[in-house]
């Protein structure tokens, strides 16, 4: 058990215990590789150097920060436990009795015919799913050029996340480790010309610096490599995986808690999957009133833009399934509160510090660059719709009136909320992304100010009036307001689009905001990894949400009747689980690690051998698990994958 101390403060700084390989075998300290949180290596290999250690070879480590680990991991680990805190290892708190039964396997033979089915691509299996990536290095570890390029990928990825002071000196340690013939890591894959250019380029310490030969690599894996993987039995665990991912959800699948609070079509509560032990929050979207309402339309759009994020800074969508009354999203919970009620009741008076106000705009900055990046329009940017997680990061959340923007068209509606609506949106113009910019402009003024910029907390006034505001008034600015905060919201607060900060790139306008002066101290790599620490931790004992006897109940829905034209509209909504939060869904808590076995000495289990039957199913009835298709029933299609 090490535990690294801060030399200042003397607080323990990293906890840290047996170190694992991916294969979770427990190895030598002097050649670790990080096998999911790389975001943590980094920061510890700058301490060690600044403390004066010496090592000879580059160290990757997989460490936790000590205030993120739960109170009782330094006892599990200290028992052989594993991680506890991210991997879920050793430790069942949450699963059901029969969760291995529940997430058993199927034979080969029941899985091997859906390589047609899917996409078996290397831009996909390796680079987008996260159980494709693991198996695929799990088998690259088998090969030694092969690992040796998995491990260069690794040193480039901590590379570009390093702070800029450490940048020149982590770049020569990678490319003396493994673009030097001399070394024994040497990776043999670029050619001269490539690693003489990056070679020339060092001393600028630019991240781009090894770009060029980090493409050689790539693709050198995604042929012979990848096509041997393929041929491999990790691929056909990998295809094992998928068939289970394409299990049906239903209700039972989860057990129901409290009520968080309540949307336009049903309740919100906290849910947890009976297999994993993971939490989430179920939005419930009731059948008969989501008819009354003719909302069947929008809540299909939110659905099938959420099934295409996959950011940090966006909240998830994990599930879709129906009840017998209601449709079920199932998304990324968030403990913290939303923004709002941090503005309003965390302090002595309204609003935030500038710094605090800059970390969450730049968080916010980020998702809404990823939803760009897709060619959505976010249109309803609040502080209700920023929500905080349990370690103090946001996410956008409530994307009920996203709407995707084929490439170069536009969109026309009067959608948002008022007062953080955009002129163009209240004159009912065409647009494309400039909405979400003005009321990022509006949310920053109102973090650091305290209220909004063209309403006053609880003021009584009519719509018209706010919008007249909106669209002729300029806001003012107090003394809370330094130079670059001030001239940031009146960039962004522009009347006309086109001289709005963040209008002139379309999907790319991010790249605008993001060098805006009032953000030149954000390291937006480490930001984008989830390495730079937010400026306020919920308390985990608290609870940000009211009280469930605060929670207005929903009134029964009269005179609607659900019949067979609904049905076709419930199958486009009830697709079960989304591909990427499932897989780390089984990575994080520890599932992963507990199912994914092999033979003795790296040969196949019984479940993998092609030429031997499958054993015959036991009677029995289990109620969370249907019985295994026959390999000629119809597959589940393969969801949309995001975009990486």
């Amino acid at each position: 058990m090490i535990t690294y101390f801060n030399s200042f403060s003397k607080r323990p700084l990293w906890w840290l215990g047996p170190v694992r390989h991916e294969h979770h075998s427990i190895i030598s300290p002097t050649r670790v590789l990080s096998l999911v949180f790389k975001w943590s290596t980094v920061d510890l290999y700058q301490y060690l150097i600044i403390g004066g250690c010496q090592f000879k070879e580059f160290l990757f480590i997989h460490a936790i920060p000590l205030e993120r680990a739960s109170v009782d991991s330094t006892v599990q680990e200290e028992l052989g436990q594993g991680c506890p805190h991210h991997c879920g290892a050793g430790s069942n708190k949450g699963r059901s009795r029969k969760w291995k039964k529940i997430l058993r396997f199927p034979h080969i033979s029941y899985c091997i015919d859906l390589k047609n089915k899917i996409d078996v691509q290397y831009g996909y299996v390796v680079e987008q799913q996260p159980i494709g990536r693991l198996l695929f290095r799990q088998y690259c570890e088998t090969k030694l050029l092969y690992s040796k390029c998995n491990n260069y990928l690794d040193a480039v990825s901590n590379y570009e996340v390093t702070l800029d002071e450490y940048r020149q000196g982590v770049a020569q340690v990678v490319f003396s480790k493994y673009l030097t013939s001399e070394s024994s890591d040497y990776v043999e894959i670029a050619n001269e010309d490539l690693i003489q250019r990056c070679k020339a380029n060092l001393q600028t310490a630019n991240k781009e610096i090894f770009f060029e030969c980090t493409r050689a690599v790539k693709d050198f894996l995604a042929g012979a490599p990848f096509h041997e993987f393929e041929n491999s039995m990790y691929f056909h665990r990998y295809l094992q995986w998928k068939w289970l991912e394409s299990q049906p959800v239903t209700g039972k699948t989860f057990r129901m808690y409290r009520v968080l609070g309540k949307g336009g079509f049903g309740e919100v509560c906290a849910c947890q999957v009976r297999a994993t032990g993971k939490m989430y929050a179920c939005k419930k979207l009731e059948k008969k009133r989501l008819k009354k309402r003719k909302g069947e339309s929008m809540v299909l759009t939110e659905k099938q833009v959420l099934q295409k994020v996959n950011s940090k800074f966006v909240v998830s969508l994990a599930y879709a399934y129906e009840t017998k009354d209601a449709l079920c999203l199932v998304l990324t919970i968030m403990n913290g509160g939303d923004l709002k009620f941090h503005i309003y009741n965390m302090g002595r008076e309204p609003g935030f510090p500038i710094d605090r106000a800059r970390f969450y705009a730049a968080e916010i900055t980020q998702g809404l660059e990823h939803l760009h990046v897709l060619g959505i329009v976010y249109r309803d940017l609040k502080p209700e719709n920023i929500l905080l997680d349990d370690h103090g990061h946001v996410r956008i959340s409530d994307l009920g009136l996203a709407i995707e923007i084929p490439e170069g068209e536009t969109v026309k509606g009067r959608v948002g909320t008022v007062g953080y609506m955009a002129p163009e949106v209240i004159e009912n113009e065409k647009y494309t992304y400039s909405p979400d910019w003005f009321s990022l402009g509006c949310l920053v003024y109102e973090m650091i100010e305290g209220r909004a910029p063209f309403r006053a907390r609880k003021e009584k006034v009519k719509r018209e009036e706010v919008e007249r505001r909106v669209i002729e008034d300029t806001e003012k600015y107090c003394s809370k307001f330094n130079e670059e905060a001030k001239a940031l919201c009146q960039a962004l607060l522009k009347k006309k689009p086109k001289e709005r900060l963040g209008c002139k790139s379309g999907r790319y306008g991010a790249q605008e905001v993001k060098q805006h002066q009032f953000f030149q101290y954000i390291n937006w790599k480490r930001l984008e990894a989830g390495m730079l620490d937010p400026p306020f931790l919920p308390d985990p004992h608290a609870v940000y949400a009211k009280d469930v006897l605060d929670i207005e109940q929903f009134s029964t829905v009269k005179g609607v009747n659900l019949d067979a034209s609904d049905t076709t509209f419930y199958s486009q909504f009830n697709t079960g689980c989304v591909s990427i939060p499932w897989q780390w869904e089984m990575i994080v808590t520890g599932c992963f690690q507990e199912l994914n076995q092999f033979g003795p000495n790296e040969t196949p289990s019984p479940d993998l051998l092609i030429d031997q039957p499958p054993p015959p199913e036991s009677d029995g009835c289990f109620p969370f698990r249907k019985k295994e298709r026959d390999p000629t029933t119809t597959f589940i299609s393969e969801r949309t994958p995001p975009a990486s």
